[in-house]
């Protein structure tokens, strides 16, 4: 199939999960196109497996918002505008900024920082950020993404809710698969990536959520003026 390379070997325990992954990178990484098509079929030659967990695959990706099913020929990656990215940039900022506001106000704490398992969470995260934001700096999103969904996954399972990880999660994926159909045709993104990983890491470790709060502020103030910036691209 047109697109992809060097697929990596798929085992069968998890065939499914396995494969929207792999398809899943794929698009983040841009070689996967907005609008290309591809049936179920060549998905399966390509990884040399069954239909079903391709079939499978596909439908969670669909329901994801990655991919839209074209009836009766196939899937095709779908396609984003900067308008759909600033409404993403909106549902995760209400998400984050319900998960500070609650901290702040007491209906929701982090894991005891001095708990040994909570100190090295955050240092996990810390080390996630300080790596996201080495490839900002640097203009290198395929890194980026990579280290920043890892990131947001592990800052939102700090909040002890598992369920609220995964919705962020979701979010993120799909502001991601949002911005980087538009980011990859701007030919230098060295100034243009957030970057304050570490700086909100911090304001959790000290569960400082005036101050964690302030610098979502600025992040989603960054998403907006990036998302201005694309629709005049």
């Amino acid at each position: 199939m047109p697109g992809i390379s060097g697929t990596p070997a798929v085992t069968r325990s998890t065939l499914r999960q396995q494969i929207a992954e792999a398809l899943r990178d794929e698009v983040l990484a841009g070689r996967l196109q907005p609008g290309q098509e591809f049936t179920v079929k060549e998905i399966a030659e390509q990884y040399g497996v069954s239909a079903t967990p391709v079939r499978e695959a596909l439908v969670d990706l669909s329901a994801q918002g990655l991919l839209e099913s074209d009836q009766h020929r196939g899937f095709h990656v779908r396609e984003y505008s900067p308008a759909d990215f600033r409404e993403m940039i909106e549902a995760r900022s209400l998400v984050t900024d319900g998960m500070f506001q609650a901290m702040a106000a007491g209906r929701a704490t982090l894991r005891d920082p001095l708990d040994p398992r909570t100190a090295a969470t955050l240092a996990g995260v810390r080390r996630r950020g300080e790596e996201a934001q080495r490839a900002a700096r640097a203009g290198d999103l395929t890194v980026l993404i990579g280290y920043d969904l890892r990131f947001w996954r592990e800052v939102g399972l700090l909040f002890g809710n598992s369920h609220l990880a995964d919705f962020l999660q979701r979010l993120r994926v799909q502001s991601w698969v949002c911005a980087v159909q538009h980011l990859r045709r701007l030919d230098d993104l060295r100034g243009v990536l957030w970057s304050g990983h570490t700086e909100l890491v911090d304001a959790l470790a000290k569960r400082d959520a005036p101050a964690a709060r302030t610098i979502l502020a600025a992040y989603n103030a960054h998403s907006l003026a990036l998302a201005d910036r694309m629709a005049r691209a």
